[in-house]
């Protein structure tokens, strides 16, 4: 070929114009990709070590609550019958779930168990006199929380959540403790539920300890953490470093880890992804530009070996319609077909792409209203999830406490719910529920929240009364009337009524796991008294149906 030619000045053109744009973007648009990327994961690491941490953080200041609850509760009476004080601790351990690894009452000395909720084994040692939460927790008015360490007897990983039982003169006559396991379902599942698919993971550690307290992976748990000069990260961590970095883990794989404290602990949680997997993207893309280079290579030299005039002009009128599309000049569209040749099946193509597009675009919508309408709402009865719920509460001590209002918390439990699905199986049951729900919520404002707590348990939040006892206790009474109606599911007639429990705020220093747990027990005074009734929490003995 004369390579004074036009046509081959426009074939070297167009490969020197391709090798050009390979090597601009490898060059110099891939290195602020990459500096990006990698801040991109370092904020999204962060994130999830913040969001996990605040949920650890939740769940320790609810069992916080919970023994502070249970020790100021506590029976003194029954500190020299501990056949009684066993049952009462079964009841809290069954009423309140946040000690699934054992509910016990300890003598002062440290040497003896007054009462427990589950059986210890006959040879497990009971001296509890050199554990720092216990001795902690004989000197201290607040709840204590342990370091992590073994169960009794299946050596189980747990911590201890202790506080100490005061007569009326203020003296220690006993330290509630209660355990719960590390690798229980509820408690520190956002490590435990976080994928490990991509190499990374999540870890919880215990500076003080010098041990993983959770992680992402349970073997981890309870294992002692790497000596000093392993990971230099994790030994500013140990410092007190909180952020991200980069840094080589034990096993010598570079990482991208980000550090977030836990206050109530002393802990920190470690979200760490291996810089491979954070740059797998920018390699892909190397790829893509390469292979996109060899077939932009392909394409150039083909057409303009072929007809210059005939098919550049309609391909760049094509190219420059779809790159105007892309950059958001043109609306995205299909394009008309003008010649029944390769330029017209690309035009045909493409209008099946975007045909193709629009069809995943409206699919997308409706799976993301789907997703959000199913992570704020309960499966079966379509109510506000318990998620939803404490937030919702949360909202309202803070608006009470703010405009100096009221608001009400309504505990609602069915009355012999259980022998209907006993005898009529699950299904008859959940349309129960269903018809319950939507009973509850009838004739509510919009600023109420109605909710599933869970199995046969709901709440109804009345918020901005003025009277908060007397508006909640008549809606208390017209939600027995409602509720005792008949319940026709099929060829059933079912007769349910609810136990209701009635917590009001009235200002103070409650927090909303504060008020449910009040409310929880005015029910179970309500259920007591004989069911089909409401009860207040601050008039337990005021019982009406």
């Amino acid at each position: 070929m004369n390579v004074h030619t036009i046509r081959f000045r426009l074939i070297a053109l167009g490969v020197s114009l391709v090798l050009a744009s390979a090597v601009l973007r490898l060059l110099i648009a891939l290195p602020p990709v990459k500096d990006l990327l990698r801040d991109l994961v370092a904020d999204q690491q962060l994130s999830i070590a913040s969001y996990v941490a605040r949920d650890i953080e939740r769940s320790i200041e609810q069992r916080r609550t919970a023994i502070q609850l249970m020790a100021h509760s506590f029976p003194h009476e029954r500190l020299d019958q501990p056949g009684a004080l066993s049952d009462w601790l079964q009841e809290r351990q069954r009423l309140l779930g946040s000690f699934r690894a054992g509910l016990y009452a300890i003598d002062t000395e440290g040497t003896s168990l007054l009462g427990g909720s589950s059986p210890v084994a006959e040879n497990e040692s009971m001296d509890f006199r050199e554990k720092g939460w216990f001795l902690a927790a004989l000197n201290t008015h607040a709840p204590v929380v342990g370091g992590p360490q073994r169960g009794f007897a299946a050596g189980e990983p747990v911590i201890a959540f202790a506080m100490p039982v005061r007569d009326d003169e203020g003296h220690s006559v006993a330290v509630l403790a209660g355990f719960v396991r590390l690798d229980a379902s509820g408690f520190l599942q956002g490590l435990l539920h976080h994928s490990r698919d991509t190499g990374g993971g999540l870890l919880l550690i215990s500076p003080a300890d010098k041990v993983y307290v959770s992680a992402s992976d349970p073997s981890m748990i309870l294992k002692p953490t790497p000596g000093p000069g392993v990971n230099l990260l994790h030994d500013r961590a140990m410092e007190g470093y909180r952020g991200t970095g980069t840094t080589i883990n034990a096993a010598g794989v570079e990482e991208l880890s980000a550090i977030v404290s836990i206050p109530s602990t002393g802990w920190f949680v470690e979200a760490h992804l291996p810089v491979k997997e954070a740059f797998a993207p920018i390699q892909l893309l190397q790829s893509m530009i390469l292979n996109s280079t060899v077939v932009a290579l392909v394409v150039v030299l083909g057409a303009l070996l072929l007809l210059l005039s005939r098919i550049l002009t309609p391909l760049t009128n094509t190219a420059r319609a779809i790159r105007d599309m892309a950059d958001g000049k043109r609306e995205l569209g299909q394009l008309a077909i003008t010649r029944n040749d390769e330029v017209g099946e690309l035009v045909q193509g493409f209008n099946r792409l975007v045909g193709r597009l629009r069809e995943k675009e409206e699919a997308l919508k409706d799976t993301e209203a789907r997703l959000s309408f199913m992570a704020h709402h309960d499966a079966l009865t379509g109510l506000l999830n318990r998620g939803i719920l404490d937030d919702r509460l949360q909202q309202a001590v803070e608006r009470a406490a703010r405009n100096g209002t009221s608001f009400a918390v309504l505990f609602f439990d069915l009355d012999q719910f259980k022998p209907i699905n006993d005898r009529y199986g699950h299904e008859v049951g959940d349309a129960a529920l269903v018809q319950v729900a939507k009973r509850l919520a009838q004739g509510r404002r919009r600023t109420d929240t109605v909710a599933r707590f869970g199995g046969d348990e709901f709440i109804v939040l009345l918020i901005d009364l003025d009277d908060a006892h007397r508006n909640a206790g008549k809606i208390a009474e017209e939600y027995l009337v409602r509720m005792r109606q008949p319940y026709r599911v099929g060829e059933h007639t079912l007769a349910l009524t609810v136990s209701i429990g009635i917590a009001v705020y009235q200002g103070g220093p409650l927090t909303a796991g504060h008020l449910l747990s009040q409310a929880d027990m005015a029910m179970y005074h309500a259920k007591r008294g004989g069911s089909n009734a409401y009860c207040f929490y601050d008039a337990p003995d005021s019982v009406q149906s």
